[in-house]
């Protein structure tokens, strides 16, 4: 059994004592929270580190989640853009997403901290699938906030959440999606700091959670290092693609391959119905330097600072910012970030069911369409991080529209 790596790995990139990757990062938090966050900050490394830990946490991603996920030879696609490319099937661990890989390390740490009672948000419902089966996994009380407009458009994630014993609440306030549903969980724990343990889903929020969520999301990458030299001869591709809204499945594709410039990192965010209509969720194009859900990142914001709504097809990249450390690696030049219209997006993941047979869920679908802007070479070595599969999007690849309320 191998025990996954929940080491910093990277000397140039990794976060700092203060919390801070570069210039974003931190803990911008109100005062009822500093007892939690100060708590996880002081343990959470140490808890990591714990054997016991690391290998219980190990055998419940082998014989719970599924682990390792295969790292899949594409053929027909490889041949219809004439590089070789893989797909790394996160689509296959239990609950059909990278998430769980985050939400089962979370469990842990906050069982060892004596929590009873688990939130989370959840855009795609995905992050929120996979919450909902740990805490029943684990027997403890599961409380999920989703974006009412995300309660429709995800319904089959909904009803597999309160199969699985948890309690969705919808957020009515402004977009009605995963900003507004993060809103809702950070005043449920503020208003129950001591009983309740919050499992953010991405690299978001206030130190440590963008370095715990990391961590426990670098399995992918540890996993593709090994899987690429049985299958290359080397340990490293020349391309990793990953698409991003808080920045989870991305950050841990590229985890492992951060210090290795010879891997070109390349993160696709969603652009909407465009760049500049005003539907997008293009950040690192249209955001700046701001505090948003407890950290300092790169958001969507007006000119006094208030936060500019989001919009995708896709309900997990439906967010008005990245995580800190994506900030970072965006301001520094390690990862080259472009944005997916959602056209493009329909189109890469009906190309992978058809050519594949493999239905990819939207998010990935962002990624896959960046194959034909890439202009790979036969030689190069293409991983494509399949972070989930898309049984939750199926009315929206039939052509269902969906539109921002009014």
């Amino acid at each position: 059994m191998i025990l996954p790596s929940l080491e910093k790995v990277s000397q140039r990139f990794g976060v700092s004592e203060r919390g801070y990757y570069g210039a974003f990062g931190g803990a911008y938090i109100p005062e009822m929270l500093y007892p939690n966050i100060e708590t996880l900050r002081t343990v959470y490394l140490d808890i990591l580190r714990e054997h016991s830990f690391q290998q219980e946490f190990a055998l419940l991603l082998r014989d719970y989640v599924g682990r390792p996920t295969p790292l899949y030879f594409a053929q027909r696609l490889s041949e219809l853009y004439k590089t070789r490319i893989y797909l790394k099937r996160e689509d296959l661990n239990h609950t059909g997403a990278h998430k769980i890989n985050n939400t089962l390390g979370q469990i842990l740490l906050a069982k060892r901290l004596g929590k009873r009672r688990i939130i989370a948000e959840t855009g795609a419902g995905q992050h929120g699938v996979a919450t909902a089966t740990v805490c029943a996994r684990m027997g403890l009380e599961c409380v999920i906030y989703m974006g009412a407009v995300d309660i429709e458009r995800q319904k089959p994630n909904v009803e597999r959440m309160r199969l699985l014993g948890a309690e969705v609440i919808a957020a009515r306030s402004g977009s009605q999606t995963l900003k507004d549903a993060t809103n809702e969980a950070m005043r449920d724990w503020i208003t129950n700091p001591d009983t309740t343990h919050y499992i953010i889903g991405s690299v978001v929020g206030p130190h440590p959670y963008p370095d715990m969520v990391a961590r426990f999301q670098s399995i992918i990458s540890q996993e593709i290092v090994q899987q690429l030299q049985e299958k290359e001869g080397r340990s490293y591709p020349d391309y990793i693609l990953a698409c991003v809204g808080g920045g989870s499945n991305a950050i841990g594709a590229f985890y492992h391959f951060l210090d290795n410039d010879r891997v070109t990192l390349i993160a696709l965010e969603a652009a909407g119905k465009g760049i500049h209509t005003g539907y997008s969720a293009a950040t690192t194009v249209l955001g700046r330097p701001g505090v948003l859900h407890g950290s300092k990142t790169l958001l969507m914001q007006t000119d006094d600072g208030q936060v500019v709504e989001p919009f995708s097809i896709s309900a997990g990249l439906d967010y008005p910012g990245i995580g800190p450390i994506h900030a970072h690696l965006f301001t520094s030049g390690r990862v080259e970030f472009h944005a997916i219209t959602d056209d493009e997006a329909l189109q890469a993941g009906k190309l992978l069911a058809q050519t594949e047979g493999i239905i990819p869920a939207l998010e990935t679908a962002h990624a896959l369409a960046y194959l034909d802007k890439l202009n790979a070479q036969p030689h190069h070595v293409v991983v494509i991080n399949l972070s989930g599969r898309g049984d939750k999007d199926l009315q929206t690849y039939m052509g269902v529209p969906q539109e921002r309320p009014h």
